[in-house]
């Protein structure tokens, strides 16, 4: 049962909650290994990503639990420094317990990470920025081994902003030796709730959430509990999912303070938004828009990981627009699936054209990755007739369970 099968036409209404995370959960169970003793993560996400995030933990000799939604990662008997190859070859935010692991370790071997085939993302610049605190790496076909006699901190001037490169030597320098500056570096929220995750614990870093990173290495982490914020792409997911069926429903801990670029695109293309102290309303309307252009890239911009989902509100919207992926060169794997649905597209090297007041219709389409898979099922939701989203294990990596919380809010969804 790797599908999803929907039934288009019934508007939302309700509540769902808004789950922890995935993007701030990976890092920081990353960021246990750093520290000798017992961490307890609360609000993450049950997710294949973090699933497999576990399995990794435990392949390396930690004790993991997970109750409900807290995990707690025992590292004291740390001891691995070779991880599986199918937990390692599915998720590419494995790259991340690479600076945590020289940290802790001083050695690790690897495959080279898989994940979403949204682009190549290559991880030479992880491995390029650890050679200069101190690390040889020996590489080959299949993935490498690095090792250090110990991490020195080092001025680390990136070629372009990267989520996962600035995590990676986040994790690398709490408990090198000296002072290591990192720029440009990453702002996404996911990024300052690891710095708070480390700094509760001991570490010294300065500039969190700007655009330069100072990080005084410190001698060891201590052991704390920590609550992951709410997943703003989630959030972001089921506001469109009611732009595209129409209705009203209440997104419980959405965290509107980091969705500021989506929320007035969405109100830009007809939505309505009201701000609750818990939450937002999003009430679907009648789009109005007179023609949108949405441009991606890192944070405050407007996420790539939203790109897909508001793809479907432009085509259903009054006039379309068009959409530059500035992000991930790969991105728009969804476009053959959504002009099987009955959608006007066409893209051009980096630019999506959407024509608008597409009648989407029912069909058997299939998930390529994460975020695009997600779109899928919003675009059947507004569908006549009856759709199948194929490859649901896609989907699953980001969505505790996408079909519970939309049947929640109304939707006519079942597994198939």
């Amino acid at each position: 049962m790797d599908a999803i099968r929907i039934y288009g036409g019934n508007c939302l209404k309700g509540q769902t909650t808004i789950q922890g995370s995935k993007n701030a959960s990976l890092p920081i169970l990353a960021a246990t290994l750093l520290i000798d003793g017992i961490c307890e993560i609360e609000n993450c996400p049950e997710i294949s990503d973090v699933f497999h995030m576990q399995r990794l933990l435990e392949s390396l000799g930690c004790k993991v639990k997970r109750e409900e939604t807290r995990i707690r990662v025992d590292t004291t008997c740390l001891s691995g420094c070779d991880m599986p190859s199918d937990s390692v070859g599915v998720m590419r935010s494995s790259v991340m317990l690479l600076g945590a692991l020289l940290a802790r370790l001083g050695k690790v071997c690897m495959e080279y990470p898989g994940g979403c085939v949204i682009g190549a993302r290559p991880i030479d610049l992880h491995l390029r920025s650890l050679r200069k605190m101190g690390v040889a790496i020996e590489e080959n076909e299949n993935g490498f081994c690095a090792e250090t006699t110990g991490l020195t901190g080092a001025d680390l001037t990136l070629p372009f902003v990267s989520v996962g490169v600035t995590e990676n030597l986040i994790l690398a320098a709490v408990l090198a030796d000296g002072v290591t500056t990192i720029e440009p570096v990453a702002r996404e929220p996911e990024i300052r709730a690891l710095c708070d995750f480390l700094s509760r614990a001991g570490a010294r870093i300065e500039g969190s959430g700007t655009k330069r990173l100072v990080i005084h290495g410190v001698e060891k982490l201590t052991p704390v509990r920590f609550c992951v914020p709410a997943d703003r792409i989630v959030a972001g997911t089921y506001l469109c999912a009611c732009m595209c069926a129409g209705g009203q429903v209440f997104l419980k801990d959405a965290p509107v303070n980091d969705m500021e670029s989506v929320l007035s695109q969405a109100v830009a293309m007809g939505a309505a938004i009201g701000y609750e102290p818990d939450g937002i309303v999003v009430t679907g309307k009648d789009h109005e828009s007179t023609g949108d252009i949405i441009t991606t890239g890192c944070y405050p911009a407007f996420p790539t990981d939203m790109q897909s989902p508001f793809m479907v509100v432009m085509a259903l919207s009054g006039r379309g627009g068009r959409i530059e992926e500035k992000v991930f060169e790969n991105r728009f794997r969804i476009v053959p699936e959504l002009q099987r649905m009955g959608a006007d597209i066409t893209v051009h090297g980096n630019t999506a054209y959407v024509a608008g007041a597409s009648r989407l219709r029912g069909a058997i389409v299939q998930a390529q990755e994460l975020r695009g898979g997600a779109a899928l099922v919003i675009a059947a939701l507004a569908a006549d007739g009856t759709s199948i989203v194929t490859n649901r294990h896609f989907i699953d990596r980001g969505y505790e369970d996408i079909v519970l919380s939309l049947r929640d809010l109304g939707a006519d969804i079942e597994l198939a």
